[in-house]
């Protein structure tokens, strides 16, 4: 996805001042090469803003989703320096989100059930493996730190002979502080798709 991210976000981003960028949002940034190195997920990251190029600095064995490019730079352009809160809404809780959330941009949560049925401790595993935090909500749940400032979970319900298994996305209530609802949107398909896929 070369075209993913609009080359004006690259150019704002060149046009900030470093200090603060890296106060915002949590990073760190490399004056010689001109780089910001930035935690997502369990990887690190750097985007160079004038070559307009963002890089995983891991071996790649687990490449995140391209939304995830498309989020840091985004994350790097609006974050604001407010730690999560700990409280969690869903999609539909964010402003405008009621709307949004719905057909082409309903939240992929199939990728995850699809994939684990009813083996919690399937799901539990694939989670502890991605770094995840125990949560007490639903059968099992779990909290992902994205980014420095953006904490999202994930839940898991089994099914039973009336409903099948079940997952879903919160995000901490502070989520739209920091990014608009369409790079939201980007990220919980990225993460939907990254549970669901097989484990490396």
């Amino acid at each position: 996805m070369p075209d993913l991210i609009d080359r004006m976000y690259f150019q704002q981003l060149s046009a900030l001042e470093p200090v603060e960028v890296c106060t915002r949002a949590q990073c760190a940034y490399d004056g010689t090469d001109r780089y910001y190195t930035v935690a997502v997920w369990d990887q690190d990251y750097r985007v160079y803003p004038h070559l307009m190029k963002v890089e995983s600095t891991g071996d790649g064995s687990e490449r995140l989703h391209p939304y995830f490019d498309l989020f840091i730079v985004h994350y790097l352009l609006r974050a604001k320096a407010i730690e999560p809160a700990g409280q969690w809404i869903s999609e539909k809780d964010i402003p405008g989100g009621a709307t949004f959330f719905r057909g082409p941009h309903a939240i992929p949560t199939e990728c995850i059930s699809n994939r684990f049925g009813n083996d919690l401790p399937a799901f539990k595993r694939r989670c502890q493996q991605l770094r995840g935090l125990p949560l007490a909500l639903a059968d099992a749940a779990y909290v992902f730190a994205i980014a420095p400032r953006i904490s999202v979970a994930a839940l898991y319900w089994r099914g039973d002979e009336e409903f099948p298994a079940e997952a879903g996305i919160l995000f901490d209530r502070t989520i739209a502080q920091h990014l608009a609802t369409d790079i939201v949107f980007a990220v919980a398909v990225g993460i939907c798709e990254r549970l669901g896929a097989a484990s490396g």
